[in-house]
């Protein structure tokens, strides 16, 4: 029970008990699109992506009221040149986003300024195209959320993990999420069919990048990271979605 507890307590805050569970740690400014993003408090929230200069993608539960934005780390902890930090012009979170169905789980944030680009500060670009990983792809997820489920306290460096894509009608069916909540084609199912593979809490809003593209946002999971039983969701960047985003940082 007590394992579980520490899980409960970050499901209620941050959306979500999905850090890298089963993975190792990333290769320093080996994704330079990667940010971290901070409460007021200095307690890491979510990962996100960076998408223009002054453009971050990430999940609509990570909204919160004053939030700052870094780009170009590899340790949390260390100070790093490489490191650029930003406060928060605006979040945009999908306008249907649903808490509950966790349907449209993205969000924007406009940042104050634009992001200085270098060798470990530069954007992911957005897929030309919203094609559906097929079952059985390999996909890559990276963030600084916790490695234990034992542990309520993040990595301080970014890890990264391979997860497989898992179909919808087996995410679904009673030995997995049971339709609670319902995954639509909305969302991407991705974990490993033994267990010991996921994403975790704190790593919301990170990109789900498969055969080099982005294809997914980290959303929510289980409790318990990395059980056979609750792979980790993604919100899908679906045509809809794309188009929303393009309208609004176009704009």
């Amino acid at each position: 029970y007590s394992i579980h507890a520490v899980c409960i307590v970050t499901f209620l805050f941050s959306g979500l008990c999905v850090d890298i569970i089963g993975g190792k740690e990333a290769v320093p400014h080996s994704k330079p699109f990667m940010a971290v993003i901070k409460r007021e408090n200095g307690m890491e929230l979510c990962g996100g992506a960076l998408i223009e200069k002054n453009w971050v993608l990430t999940a609509a539960h990570c909204k919160r009221k004053n939030i700052e934005v870094i780009l170009g780390a590899h340790s949390i902890q260390k100070r790093e040149r490489e490191k650029q930090v930003f406060q928060t012009a605006k979040q945009i979170p999908h306008p249907r986003y649903n808490s509950n169905t966790k349907e449209n789980d993205i969000m924007l944030l406009k940042l104050k300024k634009r992001a200085k680009i270098t060798n470990a500060v530069k954007p992911i670009p957005l897929p030309n195209s919203d094609d559906d990983p097929k079952e059985g792809t390999i996909c890559t997820v990276a963030g600084w959320g916790q490695t234990n489920n034992n542990v309520q306290k993040g990595s301080s460096t970014l890890r990264e993990v391979n997860v497989t894509v898992i179909s919808r009608r087996k995410c679904n069916d009673p030995k997995h999420y049971k339709g609670k909540p319902v995954i639509t084609e909305n969302m991407i199912c991705a974990g490993d069919t033994k267990g010991g593979k996921d994403s975790c809490s704190g790593d919301s809003g990170g990109p789900l990048i498969c055969n080099g593209v982005m294809r997914g946002i980290t959303s929510f999971g289980k409790s318990k990271c990395g059980t056979v039983d609750g792979p980790g969701i993604y919100a899908r960047l679906t045509k809809q979605h794309l188009k929303w985003i393009r309208n609004i940082i176009g704009g």
